[in-house]
């Protein structure tokens, strides 16, 4: 069955072969893990969001148009779930600086440089998760997956050009964020 393309396991998945979803499951699993994962930022979360977005995929299978690839039907599905997870998220929590400060102290490393970069890398998440969503996601499809502009702009919809605005801001934001926490 592995050597099928997608499109003929959604075909087949149409004439009722649920073991044709279970291959596109197995297929796209780990991929769907980490987009969520880097959008909302924990293991246990990332996990709910794949069982939310392939639930999502199975009953919705039967309308997929094909008029771009399943990867990217998959794909807009998993980004516009992160992104309603993290709002939510983001309503119920916030960045806790104190608890990352207790962290770093009570941490048993003797090594300077293993808390700076600890720390830098704290950070570094901070400046990402505090970025607007639209700008959130498109450094992430750009920076952690490598995704050409053109493939994101099929997959958000957008204008290339608007997306590299987006990209170029949220770069902009990250380094004044990080160069201000580095700095006090």
């Amino acid at each position: 069955m592995t050597d099928k393309s997608d499109l003929e396991l959604v075909e087949e998945f149409r004439r009722g072969d649920v073991r044709s979803f279970n291959e596109l499951v197995r297929r796209y699993q780990e991929k769907v893990y980490w987009i969520a994962r880097r959008v909302i930022g924990t293991h246990e979360d990332a996990d709910d969001i794949v069982q939310d977005v392939f639930v999502r995929a199975y009953d919705a299978l039967k309308e997929f148009r094909a008029e771009s690839g399943f990867y990217t039907w998959l794909y807009r599905i998993s980004v516009n779930i992160s992104l309603n997870a993290l709002r939510k998220k983001r309503l119920k929590d916030f960045v806790r600086y104190e608890e990352m400060e207790e962290e770093l102290e009570s941490s048993d490393e003797g090594s300077d440089a293993r808390v700076l970069q600890k720390e830098y890398q704290s950070i570094l998440e901070q400046a990402i998760d505090r970025l607007p969503a639209k700008q959130k996601m498109v450094f992430m499809m750009r920076y952690y997956e490598e995704m050409p502009y053109e493939e994101m702009a099929q997959v958000l919809k957008k204008s290339v050009g608007g997306l590299k605005a987006n990209y170029f801001h949220a770069i902009k934001k990250i380094q004044e964020y990080v160069r201000r926490e580095m700095n006090s």
